[in-house]
């Protein structure tokens, strides 16, 4: 069933990251404890019950918080009761998600062959689609008892992408905006300027810990500053603009 769906890591006494490798996408997600209630860092595809493995881990309340509202990171909001997203993408999770069913399944979920949880049957999948119960702003707080994590708005893989930052621990999740891999600032709702400029701003952060949304978690904090001298060579040889095409840069790369 589902649980040999997930791969459950624990990072730290309290932190926990759900993850999805046998999808090509490998998304992660992450639990962080606090005394008080629970942060749950986005729910994944939505292929299988990821409430299953987060309630095995707690039984606190739990906030789910969006770092962009694409379909491989609210897939399984439909479990949870309390879930947060940056204003500019309210819209996007409350009604007027901007792909169809059928370009996520093609573009994205079933791009490449997969073997899906038994349970799972892409015929009935849906785009999870709802009301938010918290809008979030640049510089918010959220606050489970004895930890607390700033949103930070980082644009530019899509319009209300946010990072979650944990200045205690100098822990950065970054959700799309770092990984090791292609770094998408291609399609038509993204902005490769704003993407550059939310590098450089989450590069100035004395990270000790970087957290991506998707494929290997180790990670150098190193990454974002690395990435926005790619993107400071990118902008010096000709405009940062779609259609430029992609650039590597060894272990990531950059596709405008």
């Amino acid at each position: 069933m589902s649980k040999n769906w997930f791969t459950i890591e624990r990072l730290e006494r309290d932190t926990y990251v759900v993850s999805e490798y046998k999808h090509w996408e490998e998304t992660h997600c992450y639990l962080l404890l606090g005394k008080a209630s629970a942060i749950l860092i986005d729910t994944g595809l939505g292929v299988a019950d990821i409430s299953q493995p987060v309630r095995a881990i707690t039984s606190l309340p739990i906030q789910v918080v969006t770092t962009h509202v694409h379909s491989d990171h609210i897939g399984g909001h439909w479990h949870f009761q309390d879930i947060a997203v940056h204003r500019l993408e309210e819209p996007w999770l409350n009604g007027h998600f901007p792909l169809s069913r059928q370009m996520v399944l093609r573009n994205n979920l079933l791009l490449q062959p997969c073997d899906f949880p038994p349970e799972f049957d892409p015929a009935h999948y849906q785009i999870y689609q709802g009301p938010p119960t918290r809008i979030l702003e640049d510089g918010d707080w959220l606050d489970c008892g004895d930890r607390r994590v700033q949103v930070l708005h980082t644009p530019g893989h899509s319009p209300g992408h946010i990072c979650l930052w944990e200045p205690q621990r100098g822990a950065l999740y970054s959700g799309d905006l770092a990984y090791l891999g292609k770094l998408d600032c291609f399609y038509p709702s993204t902005d490769p300027a704003l993407f550059a400029q939310s590098i450089q701003r989450i590069a100035a952060l004395p990270a000790k810990t970087l957290r991506p949304g998707h494929h290997s978690l180790t990670v150098g904090p190193d990454l974002p500053r690395r990435a926005a001298a790619a993107f400071r060579r990118l902008g010096q040889e000709g405009p940062l603009a779609h259609g430029r095409g992609i650039f590597d840069f060894g272990d990531f790369s950059i596709h405008m």
